[in-house]
């Protein structure tokens, strides 16, 4: 009887491992590889746009990008990061690079100046990666500042994705190729309490993902949607 238990947990214990293994073999290496569009980021456009692009996430997809060789417009609104991180790219890749520094929790005005500054720039690849959370995991009831904590919440984890959505995508669509990146977070999948206006901001950006991606997947463009968990 003991063996007959012990048989039975062991191949219960291989079919559950197979479970979770066997899916990401196939999304992360075996899919892409036999099915899967290899996206030519290069050959997207000359350049790439990365919002956020100073620290983190953002500056990690600044530096893949320019390791294949594409010129990165990093945003953000930190002048001296900036330019240390345009520097430093400068320098370790060998590509061009441009600043633009604007605050996203600010008002509108800051879209017309990413406008001008890119006017000229063929953007084949756009990473929405800019974005905040809670200082402190907090109540909703008491939220400190509330309505100024929600103005500036969405202006930055929403508005921005929007904004910056609308003044690329349509160069895109005339070219008839090119990718777009939206950072939301694992917070999509989770209930988040005790910080649920940021859950629920970056479940809109999941969702507005999906419904591009649909929408303009007859016109030659990539939309994703990543969803990292707590990154240091």
């Amino acid at each position: 009887m003991y063996e007959f238990v012990s048989g039975i947990c062991t191949l219960t214990m291989a079919f559950l491992l197979l479970w979770q293994v066997v899916p990401w073999l196939y999304l992360n290496l075996l899919g892409p590889k036999l099915f899967g569009p290899k996206i030519l980021l290069k050959e997207m456009g000359q350049w790439a746009l990365v919002t956020g692009a100073t620290d983190g996430i953002g500056k990690a997809f600044v530096k893949a990008l320019a390791k294949k060789g594409i010129n990165v417009i990093l945003v953000s609104r930190s002048l001296a990061k900036l330019k240390d991180v345009s520097k430093d790219i400068q320098n370790e890749f060998n590509v061009q690079t441009k600043i633009i520094a604007v605050d996203f929790t600010s008002g509108p005005e800051i879209y017309d100046v990413i406008e001008k500054q890119t006017a000229d720039l063929e953007v084949g690849v756009l990473v929405n990666n800019v974005g905040m959370s809670y200082a402190n995991p907090e109540y909703f009831s008491t939220l400190p500042d509330q309505l100024k904590f929600f103005d500036r919440m969405m202006a930055c984890n929403v508005t921005s994705v929007l904004r910056m959505c609308g003044l690329f995508l349509p160069g895109m669509v005339k070219r008839r190729k090119g990718v777009v990146i939206n950072v939301a977070s694992i917070y999509v999948y989770l209930p988040g309490p005790l910080i649920s206006v940021y859950a629920a901001s970056k479940a809109f950006v999941a969702k507005f993902s999906d419904a591009l991606a649909t929408e303009y997947a007859g016109h030659g463009i990539t939309v994703q949607s990543l969803e990292p968990a707590v990154t240091i």
